[in-house]
């Protein structure tokens, strides 16, 4: 069965730091772009950032460019998010997602849109409050 468990979530405040961790199972990451979203009660999920399958490139939404830093290890079959100087605005269920179905190494021009994983994890809950 192919999965992705993500972990790390918590409370944070303002000005603090996470590392979210998304661990595949069921198959390999290292042929795949791999990409977290979040979803804030009420809104869109929305794109934060995505890796391609080498590590060599990285998209990152505005708002978390120079805070979030996306990497993976392929030997651990786990792709990383550290989010560093995190805000209110930040709090979100995060989730990371796959395209096994479309085998997508790269992250490309539409990697922020949902449509183009396939495979997602359960989420993982960030609550940055003072």
């Amino acid at each position: 069965q192919l999965q992705l468990v993500e972990s790390g979530g918590g409370l944070v405040q303002p000005g603090g730091s996470l590392r979210l961790s998304c661990v595949a199972s069921g198959f390999t990451l290292d042929s795949y772009a791999i990409g977290w979203f979040r979803q804030a009660p009420g809104k869109e999920r929305e794109g934060v950032s995505c890796i391609s399958a080498s590590g060599g490139s990285t998209m990152y939404k505005a708002s978390v460019k120079g805070r979030f830093t996306i990497s993976r290890d392929n030997a651990k079959n786990t792709v990383y998010l550290q989010m560093n100087s995190l805000k209110p605005e930040d709090t979100a269920e995060y989730y990371c997602a796959a395209p096994v179905g479309l085998g997508r190494p790269s992250c490309g021009s539409g990697w922020s849109r949902k449509g183009d994983y396939d495979y997602w994890g359960q989420g993982t809950q960030v609550t940055v409050s003072s």
